[in-house]
């Protein structure tokens, strides 16, 4: 079930970490705070980061099992993190089948030719398309690489963050009805629903629910800020990702069954040692008697993701790519989920 993509980020070996236990109701949690909590619920969905096409396979892999009579949307609690807290917003308002079938249909009219099919011209082409992730990862990548740990990382992020929304005037405002079009409704749902953020400020870890005070635009927003540090009120945040990583299924802590949808792979940027990366989060909630399944894309798709996450010609093929592997895992899925 396990299908990992090839990349130049760090691999994910078996390691211990110590998780936060499910406050569904509590607006901030910090990773690695508070010591795993026994099981006492049941079923936990995980919706990863991995960018606009990251966001199309989320949803391809949702609607395929849901077309295969697997519906996971059911999930006691549903955990978002960037990409991941769109689909879990969207998920809150739409069918499966309703944000497949618009996903295949709002395809951008000029599409980017993909490195890995293309010729020499169509090569250049996906290299400018992916520019400005690369210019991202190598900004972020920078600022990483000079932290001595996860909280000096996310302090040095968020301020740098900061720093970008101060020469962006305008750029929350801007962000937020991005968002807001993406959603079908606006309102949070009854179920639970966890989106990580981190205080750009402080650099504390955040998780926002329906408790919380926070609109579900601005929730997934904040989820959402890889760039520039967005606004709500008089605070700022940046993107979920960064609480500590991708996943966050750490988040997932006593939940019996818990299914983990990663298009980032179960990679990790952060250094092994710090203990963030998804493969340690998966063996503290195994240790504590949860039973995780992870999906990741298939190596067939894997050049849908990464570099070119934000292309959103890419997103329909990402989707199909999503639904046929879920038909394939469906039955699988189905005896683990049930």
């Amino acid at each position: 079930m396990n299908t990992s993509t090839s990349s130049s980020l760090r691999a994910n070996p078996t390691a211990a970490s110590a998780l936060p236990g499910p406050d569904q109701s509590q607006p901030e949690a910090d990773a690695g705070s508070v010591a795993p909590e026994p099981v006492t619920a049941q079923r936990a969905l995980v919706l990863g980061g991995g960018g606009s096409t990251g966001n199309a396979w989320l949803i391809g892999i949702i609607a395929g099992l849901f077309d295969a009579g697997l519906d996971v949307t059911t999930a006691d609690l549903t955990i978002g993190t960037s990409a991941g807290s769109t689909a879990a917003a969207q998920l809150a308002g739409a069918t499966p089948a309703e944000l497949f079938e618009a996903t295949l249909a709002a395809v951008p009219p000029k599409a980017a030719a993909l490195p890995r099919t293309a010729g020499r011209a169509g090569t250049d082409a996906g290299r400018d398309a992916a520019r400005p992730v690369m210019d991202h990862m190598e900004r972020t990548g920078a600022i990483m690489d000079a932290a001595a740990d996860m909280a000096d990382m996310r302090r040095r992020l968020g301020a740098a963050a900061i720093d970008m929304a101060a020469a962006m005037e305008g750029s929350s405002a801007r962000w937020r009805a991005t968002v807001a079009t993406r959603l079908p409704r606006p309102e949070w749902p009854e179920r639970t629903v966890l989106l990580t953020a981190v205080n750009a400020h402080t650099g504390e870890p955040v998780v926002f629910d329906r408790l919380s005070g926070v609109e579900l635009v601005d929730a997934v927003a904040a989820s959402c800020a890889s760039g520039f540090a967005y606004s709500i009120g008089d605070n700022q945040y940046i993107d979920g990702g960064y609480r500590a990583n991708a996943e966050n299924a750490d988040l997932a802590a006593g939940y019996s069954r818990v299914l983990v949808l990663s298009p980032f792979g179960g990679r990790t940027r952060t250094p092994l040692e710090w203990g963030m990366h998804l493969a340690a989060q998966v063996h503290a909630l195994q240790a504590t008697g949860s039973q995780v399944a992870t999906v990741f894309p298939d190596g067939e798709s894997e050049h849908l993701f990464g570099v070119n996450a934000m292309d959103l010609s890419l997103r329909p093929a990402a989707a199909r790519a999503g639904f046929a592997q879920a038909r394939a895992l469906a039955g699988q899925l189905g005896r683990f989920w049930n």
